[in-house]
């Protein structure tokens, strides 16, 4: 199963338990292959630096390596525009694209109110955590 995380799904994975927490370790545990952007990655640097619950610089980089070594990485060729209120959204559906993937999981309505682009099925954890 080829999937793409949402930031927010890192995000909440990374400083909480729960629904999150477990697709990650799902993930790092081998139960499906996730699929990334350089523009993804780049996102959740972003994110993790300016969060306010502060993770130190070495924390970062161990979980941007852990990502990096532990995922596909494609450099998404089409500019898809449809989510309007959230633009940097789009290099999530961008992502999925290019890698063909099955799901994007997210907790972000801007993504879940869409529920499918190009049969690729838009998410929650909670809702991914039950296929399995």
């Amino acid at each position: 199963m080829m999937v793409v995380l949402d930031t927010n799904v890192f995000i909440s994975g990374i400083f909480w338990k729960g629904s999150s927490n477990k697709v990650l370790t799902d993930w790092r545990n081998g139960k499906f292959t996730l699929v990334t952007s350089l523009e993804a990655v780049s996102e959740i640097i972003k994110v993790l630096k300016d969060f306010k619950i502060k993770l130190s610089d070495d924390m970062i980089k161990e979980w941007v390596d852990l990502i990096v070594r532990n995922s596909i990485i494609v450099e998404p060729k089409e500019k898809i525009s449809i989510i309007k209120d959230d633009s940097k959204d789009n290099i999530f559906i961008e992502t999925a694209v290019a890698g063909s993937v099955d799901y994007i999981v997210s907790q972000d309505n801007h993504l879940l109110k869409l529920r499918e682009f190009r049969g690729i099925k838009i998410i929650t954890p909670e809702e991914f955590l039950k296929l399995k």
